[in-house]
């Protein structure tokens, strides 16, 4: 047993002088950086080494690390020798993007502009050229073929099937008008119905496969939404109209499926085993829950509104989804089935004549 102890803490102590030669290595990198940032003129291997009480190799590896940590480090030329400096200190490092940040921007405007958001997408594009004109060129020069080859590496898939644009006009007068606090006014044109004449509340925009005003009537205070793509003559109003002071967007956002807004229910949806494992891997709602099942199959449960919309979505599971709850969203789905049937039925006999 003796012999046993022995043999263990030798290890555990090794294990920890590691971790701790590891960290001294790491302040050292950072207290290089720190010292190239506080030196106007830049520093030399030498100086580096002289400095950190190392030997030149160690320095120039150190130096690598800086280089690694921070890409907008200049190289001075100071014949017969050059300098490395860190202009404005540490805090415009922090702040600088990396490379991974330029690509999400990059592929948030590719994605608004294959979804048929050209507005959307410029103004992101345009935020793009600004930040890489405020960068050093040595930054940008450092950071370009990383930034190439993860664009290469990446692209957004877009849904197929229609979706109204975003009109930009429309945009930006509701923009104004949730910056201003000013009613919007708007004429309202739903499908078998006599267009009508709004004044809400505006609240913000929900994007998706279609765009949505969600604003606040003005005489009840009930949140309401509306598809941009029926509405027109949308224009700030005079006066004041402000959105329930409890109001908030994302929380809205977040009690639906989808877009659509309805009663809240309890969800609860079996997947076979045979898709058990994707849909582990989905994120089917912000309260979802997981319930293995003995037979590997597996019950999602989650709060939401927006039967329509899960209904659309469980169609791509076939017969792998199975809906336990609730009601509603049962009756949905038939109808939604049932409405497909007639569909399908009409193209067979058109196709018939």
């Amino acid at each position: 047993m003796m012999g046993e102890c022995d043999s263990v803490a030798p290890e555990t102590d090794v294990s920890f002088q590691g971790r701790a030669v590891r960290h001294d290595k790491a302040a050292m990198v950072i207290e290089l950086a720190r010292r190239m940032a506080a030196s106007a003129e830049g520093l030399t291997i030498d100086e580096m080494a002289r400095e950190m009480r190392v030997g030149r190799r160690t320095a120039e590896r150190m130096r690598d690390a800086v280089l690694m940590l921070f890409p907008q480090v200049d190289e001075v030329s100071d014949p017969p020798t050059k300098r490395w400096r860190i202009r404005g200190g540490l805090s415009a490092f922090e702040q600088a993007p990396t490379a991974t940040e330029m690509l999400e921007l990059t592929k948030a405007a590719a994605g608004l502009r294959a979804a048929g958001e050209p507005a959307r997408a410029a103004a992101l594009e345009g935020l793009e050229r600004k930040l890489k004109a405020a960068m050093r060129s040595t930054t940008l020069n450092r950071m370009a073929p990383d930034l190439e080859a993860l664009v290469r590496a990446e692209t957004i898939a877009v849904q197929a099937g229609p979706r109204p644009s975003a009109d930009e006009a429309m945009l930006t007068a509701i923009r104004s008008a949730v910056l201003a606090q000013q009613p919007l006014g708007f004429t309202y044109s739903r499908p078998g119905a006599e267009p009508r004449r709004r004044s809400v509340a505006p609240c913000g925009v929900m994007f998706g496969r279609a765009n949505y005003l969600v604003a606040a009537d003005r005489e009840t205070g009930r949140i309401q939404t509306f598809r941009l793509d029926r509405m027109s003559s949308v224009a700030p109003q005079d006066g004041v109209a402000v959105p329930p002071a409890d109001f908030d967007l994302n929380v809205f956002a977040s009690q639906s499926f989808g877009i659509y807004q309805d009663e809240i229910e309890d969800v609860a949806i079996r997947i076979s085993p045979q898709g058990a494992d994707e849909a582990r891997s989905w994120r089917w709602h912000p309260t979802q829950t997981f319930e293995d099942q003995p037979d590997g199959a597996v019950i999602v449960r989650f709060r939401a509104s927006g039967m329509r919309e899960l209904a659309w979505h469980l169609f791509t599971w076939g017969d792998q989804a199975a809906i336990l709850a609730p009601e509603r969203l049962k009756a949905v789905m038939a109808g939604e089935l049932a409405a497909a049937g007639r569909a399908l039925q009409a193209a067979h006999e058109q196709g018939l004549r």
